[in-house]
């Protein structure tokens, strides 16, 4: 990791096998991009748990604290670390995952033969690579919410590790806040002053985010990942993926083997 702010200047890149480990907590002074293949990655910083599948990048501000944590060890990782240009935007001041393109994923494979640092003198790499990065907001419009707020609140963790633990039952909010011994209005207090977001919306991404783990990595059909995750319509399981993944599970089925 040290060598990634060795030169101020300076794109780095660095292709690679996960393998067993992680990536422990770490921050660097460059913008990251980080794409990854074979698998679902999981990117915890001391807010949020983001959760990138394939065909998803997420973008890393400089100094961010992170760790990554990949689903399996044929994961593999694209990064692309920069500095800052004096033509960013507000775009790069925020970690977020978006949807890849196929011209992205063309940029991503031609980066495929590079690795170490790239300088400005060597001409066209560093204006290809410098390309890549200043192209991100044009082709990067739809953010996707693939990321869960950590609690604070000891009562809401307990709670939301209930949610994980009975992620295939219809759990009302009443009968959440009767199980948990809480009013219904000191619940939905804690969910929006911890969380930013209602129930409703914590559980349905929560449920999303493992749907998307049991279709990639344990290669369940669609209607069984509805049925796990609480869903025992399939239009209303596909619908409410597509709203929050952006695209429908079906698809996801259709190219896994493209994508991973």
């Amino acid at each position: 990791m040290t060598e990634i702010d060795t030169y101020d200047n300076s794109i780095y890149c660095h292709h690679a096998v996960m393998g067993e480990g992680q990536v422990v907590e770490h921050s660097h002074n460059k913008g990251q991009f980080l794409y990854t293949e074979g698998g679902v990655v999981f990117l915890k910083t001391p807010e949020k748990s983001y959760f990138l599948p394939a065909r998803h990048y997420i973008w890393i501000p400089a100094n961010v604290k992170h760790s990554i944590h990949p689903s399996n060890p044929e994961v593999v990782m694209r990064n692309l670390y920069f500095p800052k240009f004096d033509t960013d935007t507000v775009f790069f001041d925020k970690v977020n995952i978006y949807p890849v393109n196929d011209l992205l994923i063309e940029l991503i494979m031609f980066t495929n033969r590079w690795n170490g640092n790239i300088f400005p003198e060597e001409e066209p790499k560093y204006s290809i690579a410098k390309a890549f990065k200043l192209i991100l907001p044009e082709i990067s419009q739809t953010e996707l919410p693939l990321a869960l707020p950590y609690p604070k609140h000891e009562k809401l963790m307990q709670i939301i590790a209930y949610l994980e633990e009975n992620i295939a039952e219809n759990i009302s909010f009443k009968s959440l806040a009767e199980h948990f011994d809480i009013s219904e209005r000191t619940l939905a207090r804690l969910f929006q002053k911890q969380l930013n977001m209602s129930y409703i919306q914590y559980f349905t991404i929560l449920r999303m985010l493992t749907s998307l783990k049991l279709l990639l990595d344990d290669k369940l059909s669609v209607n069984e990942v509805a049925l796990r995750v609480g869903y025992n319509s399939l239009p209303t399981f596909s619908n409410t993926f597509n709203k929050v993944i952006g695209v429908r599970p079906s698809e996801y089925v259709k190219n896994r083997n493209l994508l991973l």
